[in-house]
C-alpha cells in the first residue's frame, strides 16, 4: 500500500479549491516533519491585524528580536474580520496552534472590530473546548505597532504552551490508506 505525501496533497487541494476563502498559509501548514518525538516543533498559524499586530511583528523583525521560526503569519485587515472557520480549518490542516492578535481595545482603526473579535473568539474557544481541543492551542492577544518586544515574547509563549500540550491530532485530517 502506498501512502501519499500529505504536504503535496494539501498544496494541490489548496491551489485547486481555495477552500472557501481560506488563506493559503493556513491551508498548507501540515509538513512532512515528524509529528512526535524530541525533534518535534509545533506549527503556529497567526492571524494578525494589519494596523497594529502586523506592524508589531514587523518592528520585532526589523529590531532583530529573537522569536521562534514556527509561526506562519497571515495579515488580515482587522481581527474582527477573521472567520472562526479559519481557525478550525487551520487546525484541521495540521496547525498545532493558532494565534489571533489585534489592536488594543479603543485603538481599532475600524472603531469596534477588535471588540467584535473578542466576543467572537470567546465563543470559538468554548466551542473548541467542547470538541476536545486544548485551550492553549488557540490564543487571542492585543499587540500594538510599537510593541515589537511584546510580540516576540507572545510568540515564544504560544510556542512553549503548544509544545507543552504536544502535537495536535484532534481535528487534523488523516489520509486514508488505499
Amino acid at each position: 500500500m502506498e501512502v501519499k505525501d500529505k504536504t503535496a496533497e494539501t498544496s494541490k487541494a489548496a491551489g485547486a479549491s481555495g477552500q472557501a476563502g481560506m488563506p493559503a498559509a493556513a491551508q498548507s501548514t501540515a509538513g512532512s516533519s515528524t509529528r512526535s518525538g524530541e525533534d518535534w516543533e509545533p506549527k503556529i498559524v497567526a492571524f494578525l491585524c494589519n494596523w497594529c499586530s502586523y506592524a508589531g511583528a514587523d518592528l520585532a523583525g526589523v529590531s532583530r528580536m529573537q522569536y521562534g521560526p514556527n509561526i506562519r503569519i497571515i495579515r488580515v485587515p482587522c481581527s474582527g474580520r477573521i472567520n472562526p472557520l479559519f481557525i478550525v480549518k487551520a487546525l484541521q490542516n495540521g496547525a498545532d496552534g493558532v494565534l489571533i492578535s489585534g489592536c488594543h481595545p479603543g485603538d481599532c482603526h475600524y472603531i469596534s472590530g477588535n471588540l467584535i473579535a473578542r466576543r467572537k473568539f470567546a465563543l470559538v474557544k468554548r466551542f473548541l473546548f467542547f470538541l476536545g481541543v486544548e485551550p492553549e492551542r488557540v490564543q487571542f492577544s492585543w499587540v500594538s505597532a510599537s510593541e515589537g518586544g511584546r510580540f516576540a515574547g507572545l510568540v515564544n509563549k504560544v510556542i512553549s504552551d503548544v509544545k507543552r500540550v504536544g502535537p495536535s491530532g484532534k481535528l487534523a485530517k488523516r489520509l486514508m490508506k488505499v
